[in-house]
This record gives structure tokens, sequence and C-alpha cells, in this order.
């Protein structure tokens, strides 16, 4: 059965098309150019040569704006890792894991304003962590590999008794709400915690606060990557 032609989409569409991407755009470089507060419904009608008012045939308001810019920032940094996790075919977890976690380290310096905007607090949009369809794929990105690695070569965790118990039991609901998978919460907070280390080293260095000691800071950063790789690896306890 030879399958239907797909219609072609009408000029009206195309042209809704490019001004939106036009209007992702804009907002995207007014963030880069001028930070969070620059970014502006008639700061971008200024830009784009429109009315403020006109910008609501696309986006709702204000918020679905920068949520929409904030899924386009996680996106690229996603690609990013992507790539980096699977550049070697022949790496084994660890490598990939250490791969992308350089990979997130890069994309951070080279995009400071882009990586304040959507790790440093929340959006005014947005509640939670950020939470669009793209940084829920970074959360995968990083988690899956963790589960590949700990599925493969379990190492030592915290038991349930070590853990504190308003802890354990927040860490159980996220297990049983978002995963589903038959893990100890242990491991659950051996990821939580080599997250938190990458996050912490990475946020700190785009901030400017290790300056102070470290100007130079992947040095530093690789030789952690270093020490958690090796770690791993040996079936240590991260």
């Amino acid at each position: 059965m030879i399958a239907p032609l797909r219609q072609p989409e009408n000029r009206r569409d195309r042209v809704r098309a490019a001004t939106l991407a036009e209007i992702r755009q804009t907002a995207r470089r007014l963030l880069i150019d001028r930070g969070e507060q620059g970014v502006s419904l008639r700061a971008i009608a200024r830009e784009m040569g429109m009315t403020a008012p006109a910008l609501y045939r696309y986006f709702a308001n204000h918020g679905d704006l920068l949520t929409t810019v904030a899924d386009d920032i996680f996106g690229d940094l996603v690609a990013a890792l992507v790539a980096a996790r699977d550049a070697d075919p022949d790496a084994d977890v660890v490598d990939r894991l250490a791969a992308a976690a350089r990979a997130f380290r890069q994309w951070a310096v080279e995009h400071p304003r882009e990586f304040a905007a959507v790790f440093a607090r929340p959006l005014p949009s947005l509640t939670g962590d950020c939470d669009t369809p793209n940084s829920q794929q970074l959360s995968r990105l990083f988690f899956e590999l963790f589960l590949e690695l700990w599925q493969a070569r379990p190492f030592p965790v915290p038991a349930d008794g070590e853990l504190a118990p308003a802890l354990l039991v927040q860490l159980r609901s996220w297990a049983e709400e978002t995963i589903g998978l038959p893990i100890p919460v242990g491991a659950l907070y051996a990821f939580f915690a080599l997250w938190i280390r990458l996050y912490g080293l990475v946020a700190l260095e785009v901030f400017g606060h290790l300056q102070y000691a470290v100007p130079d800071v992947q040095p530093l950063f690789d030789t952690a990557v270093a020490e958690l790789a090796g770690r791993l690896r040996a079936g240590e306890r991260p």
C-alpha cells in the first residue's frame, strides 16, 4: 500500500513557524546579552519590530516564553552530553559517565548565562527544578548511566539504617513515583551524592567562587572526575 502524501504546510503555517523560531532565538539572545531581566515581551517585540500584544498569539504569557527558552537551553545541553557519551563506541560505562560529566562542565563554562538561567534558581514561571521535557531528559541521561553501572557492578552503598529517617522516606517516595525499579535507597543516595559533587564544582566555577584559590578549575575538575571514575571502576563506594 502506498502511503498517502503528506500535505505541505501552507504559507500561514510557514510564517508562524518562522516567527515562533525568531521569537525563541531573540529571547535567548537577550538572555545571553542582558540576563534574565532583559527577557521581556516588550524587549523582544522591540527587537523584532512587533508589538508586545502580538506576541501573545505565540505564547500565552511571559512565563510560557521563559519555559520554552529554558527547554531550548536544556535541549542544547542534552545534545552536547549525548555526543560526548556516545563519542567512543568501545568505552565502558564508567568512561561514558566521565565523558558526560566533562561535557557538562565544558558546556557550562562556555554558556554561563544559560547555565545561570536554568540551574542557579527556578525561572519565575516555573516550579520545582525547572521541569521541562529536556530537563527530564538530562536527568534520565545521568541516571541511566548510573543505573547501568550499578546493575553491571554493584558497589557498596549505605544501608537504610545508615540514612537519616527523613531522607530515607523522601528517597523511597521519589523512587516509587519516578523509577519503579528494585534499586536500594542507598544507591539513590549515592547517585545524588555524585550529582551534587559534579554540579557543585561546576556551579562554583561558573559563578566565580573558586577564583580566590583556583583560577583554572579544569585540572581540579578533571582530578575529581578521575578519582570518582577510579573508585567506581574498582567497585568501591563513591
